[in-house]
Order: structure tokens, then sequence, then C-alpha cells
């Protein structure tokens, strides 16, 4: 069965076709960074109109790569929330133009459960139930996956989340848009311990916030500048990723030890981390859980995890009609996705 998948809720247009939900038939995707980074950051306005540009040779490529046309596709699915409404409204129109011109089944996805398949595609072997660590830019959510379409959300960040933390820092810190390689990069040749961040205190088990470690860190950068003394970037990059990354990993591992789950995975663009990904190895190894990590190149926004979920989706039921609209915000939960739409 073959599903194509359209992927436009942040600054990448993406579109690819998925075999059977595991395999990658095709997979393009036309990035934006370059331009966002002369920003320090997504301007949507800008990525609405990159994503009208380019979605139609985007999805042409795709169909091409993978030698077939629209007709031989089972179903069209696409993102519809959550992530920037102008984007989201670009690739959910296309995707019903497209859907009524080829007469196929419309699948709407939701773009953490797209993050999540992306495990499906590296792990042929992977099913349900396991837990996840789902980061990325605009989301960090600790998330039990009871089967392909049922999930339940166990702790999320209570304020920014870790990829937009990594964004902000990377910008007091100079080092460019996306954040989250920049800091990595610069991390490289810092010192961890050189300066004390703070950890934040939360009510909730299994929540994060990493507002309070951005501040700290603006706060450390303004008051250098104030006494015309010197920040080690380096090493500032490198206790700021080490805080994150011990955050992460000592939530996803409390969840993990009380739920007794026995499979843990992480996804998202913030997954691609090679700190956080050394730290979940060591820890898990304690534990006696398998570690399931998906492939670099699917760790941020990309089709082939739309593709994936839409397969699930379709399978489960999941319909959409031409009153489809994007939405900037819908938990991962929602129970009008579980009845499909």
């Amino acid at each position: 069965m073959l599903i194509l998948g359209i992927e436009s809720s942040c600054d990448e247009t993406a579109a690819a076709v998925v075999e059977d939900g595991r395999i990658i038939r095709s997979n393009q995707v036309a990035s934006q960074a370059a331009e966002h980074n002369l920003y320090g950051g997504v301007v949507p306005e800008i990525a609405s109109r990159r994503h009208i540009e380019a979605i139609s040779a985007v999805v042409q490529a795709a169909l091409d790569e993978a030698g077939i046309t629209a007709r031989d596709l089972e179903a069209v699915a696409v993102t519809f929330a959550p992530g920037l409404i102008g984007g989201l409204l670009v690739g959910v129109n296309f995707a019903k133009g497209l859907a009524l011109a080829a007469q196929k089944p419309l699948v709407p996805v939701h773009h953490l459960r797209g993050h999540i398949a992306a495990l499906y595609l590296t792990h042929p072997d992977l099913k349900p139930p396991f837990l996840c660590l789902v980061a990325s830019g605009g989301h960090s959510h600790i998330i039990a996956v009871e089967d392909y379409t049922l999930f339940r959300v166990l702790g999320r960040t209570v304020d920014d989340a870790a990829g937009e933390a990594f964004d902000k820092v990377a910008r007091t810190l100079g080092l460019g848009y996306p954040g989250g390689p920049a800091v990595a990069k610069a991390a490289q040749s810092g010192d961890p311990k050189a300066y004390r961040l703070p950890t934040p205190k939360l009510a909730g088990r299994y929540d994060v916030s990493f507002s309070g470690l951005k501040t700290a860190v603006l706060n450390l950068v303004n008051q250098a500048q104030m006494r015309g003394e010197e920040i080690s970037i380096s090493d500032m990059a490198a206790s700021f990723q080490y805080r994150v990354t011990e955050i992460l990993a000592e939530k996803l591992m409390l969840a993990a030890r009380e739920t007794g789950a026995k499979k843990v995975c992480i996804a998202g663009g913030v997954a691609a981390n090679l700190a956080l990904r050394q730290l979940l190895e060591r820890d898990c190894e304690r534990i006696g859980a398998a570690l399931y990590l998906p492939q670099l190149s699917l760790c941020g926004d990309n089709a082939a995890m739309i593709g994936s979920a839409g397969y699930y989706e379709y399978l489960a039921g999941a319909r959409a009609g031409l009153e489809l609209n994007g939405l900037a915000t819908l938990p991962i939960d929602d129970p009008t996705l579980a009845a499909g739409i």
C-alpha cells in the first residue's frame, strides 16, 4: 500500500511516498533553514510563502522518485496539526486538491504522531507498546504509545520546548539557526561543568521546563557583558546542552522505571543530539530496556514520517473531507483523532 505524505508545519516543505508504513520509496525535502538563519529563527510569513512556491515541485519530485503517479496511491496523508498555521494551510489545501483530483482518500496526520512513526521506518521490527520522548522545536512530551493510533501523554514541557530553548540560546550566543546543531557543534570543545545552570523543580512527575534554563544563560551572558568579561561560548554551549539532556534523560528514565517499559524511544529534532543519544544508551542499559533511535535523517521534519503515520491512521479509519482545516494546536491524544476526522 502506497501512501503519499505531505509535511509543511514549519520551515520544511516535504513530500514522500511510503509503502506499508515501513518502507521509504521516496523522500523529498525543501529546506528554508538558510533563509531563516538571516533572522535568527523562523519567520512564519516567509515560511508560508516559500511553502507555496515549493510544494507542487516537491510533491512531483516525490512521485517521480518513487516511479509512480498519483493514481497509484492508496491515499494522501497530510500534517494538519499542530504547527505554524500559514504553513499548515498550504500543505492541507494542496493535499485536498490532489486527493480530490486523483480520487483518493485524504488522511489527516498529527505532527507528533508523525515524529513517532519515524521510528517504524528505522526499525521495521518495532511495535507498540513503548515509551517515547518526543523533543523538537515546538514540543517536549513523554508519551506512552499504547498502539499505532493510541497515545497517552505522561509528561510534557510546562513552558518552552527543548528545541525552542536550543534555538534561543544559540541566538544569545550568536551561533545561528537552527540552534540544536549549532549548540551541539560549539559544545564539542567546551566544558559541560564550566557554568552552573539550574534544574527546575516541577509538580508534574514527568514534566519538564526549559524557560528558566534559557533565561539563566541569557542573564549570565548579559551580566558578563556589563562587567566587560568574556563568556566562553563553547563552555556555555556545553553546559547548557549537558543540563537539557540530563533533564530529558532523567525524566524519561523515571517514566520507564515506574511504568515498567522495556522499549524506550526518542523522536523529533532533538533526537539527533549525540549527547542525548549517548546518555540514553547508558541509562537504558542500566535499567535493562531496549533503546530505539530514529536515523538522523528522519529526526527533523520530513514527509516520510507523515506517510508512515498516515498508513496506520488509514488502517484505523481516519479520513478527512474538503472541510479539513489546519490547527495551530491540538493534543496528540485528542479524542477526535482516535475517532477519525
